[in-house]
């Protein structure tokens, strides 16, 4: 059951829906006022995550995505859940990048989750029900 402070939006999981998912994001947190740092973490998390779903979870076909926001008051956090039906992924098995080494030396991949577990508070993957759901944490 939804409280009152949680939404959700079911969009088709393409690139192009990139900027209504961060309207839809954005709409939602303003609610809870965050400082503008903490709303410009969330929206690269959201990017970050988004897009990843949008190339991969589905390639090379295409489904549906639902990004579910809860914003809660004790403590003050916004919660943001992503869920798909594509092939099972948890983008927090693999290692983070050494970002000690240069770009050249960097092996490809990782960088955009690895910013984004640096940027939240709590981050958590789940596979259950044939649904991979990645949620995020901030604080505020």
């Amino acid at each position: 059951m939804k409280g009152p402070l949680e939404m959700e939006l079911s969009i088709e999981a393409k690139t192009e829906n990139l900027y209504t998912v961060l309207a839809f994001i954005d709409e939602q947190i303003e609610k809870a006022a965050p400082p503008m740092k903490v709303q410009m973490q969330i929206e690269v998390a959201v990017e970050e995550i988004f897009v990843n779903i949008s190339q991969y979870a589905y390639a090379p076909n295409t489904g549906m995505a639902v990004i579910r926001v809860d914003l809660a008051d004790d403590p003050a956090e916004i919660r943001i859940s992503f869920i798909d039906s594509g092939v099972p992924y948890n983008p927090l098995a693999k290692d983070d990048p050494d970002v000690t080494l240069s770009v050249e030396e960097r092996q490809i991949g990782g960088l955009g989750i690895y910013m984004v577990k640096k940027s939240m508070d709590d981050i958590f993957y789940e596979y259950k029900d044939g649904k991979n759901c990645l949620t995020i944490t901030k604080r505020i």
